[in-house]
């Protein structure tokens, strides 16, 4: 079993609080500008924009610019791949606990 590509990125992506809050943000709407994301959140703009340029790098947004406007949306492959990788390890664990409960 292998971790997903570019793992690294989309756990550490996904260790902030803020940064899920904008990924919920996102997923509530099916996209946003960074501007919507800050009337939602207890930060800045400027820091949902950093915030949103991390998400980037890791694959788990996209950015279309639409005239004056960056709308971003979720980018589901690196979410999926997570979960996947995550319920893999789940069911290892689950094997071996089967197995340790037969013995006793």
């Amino acid at each position: 079993m292998t971790a997903p590509r570019n793992s690294d990125a989309v756990f550490a992506a996904l260790s902030d609080p803020t940064r899920r809050a904008v990924l919920q943000g996102i997923a509530s709407t099916g996209d946003a500008t960074a501007t919507e994301l800050a009337s939602q959140l207890p930060v800045s703009r400027q820091a949902v924009v950093k915030h949103l340029g991390l998400l980037g790098t890791a694959g788990l947004v996209t950015a279309q610019r639409h005239g004056r406007e960056v709308r971003y949306q979720i980018t589901a492959e690196p979410l999926n791949e997570a979960v996947a990788w995550i319920a893999q390890l789940g069911a290892l664990w689950d094997e071996r606990l089967a197995r340790l409960e037969k013995l006793f």
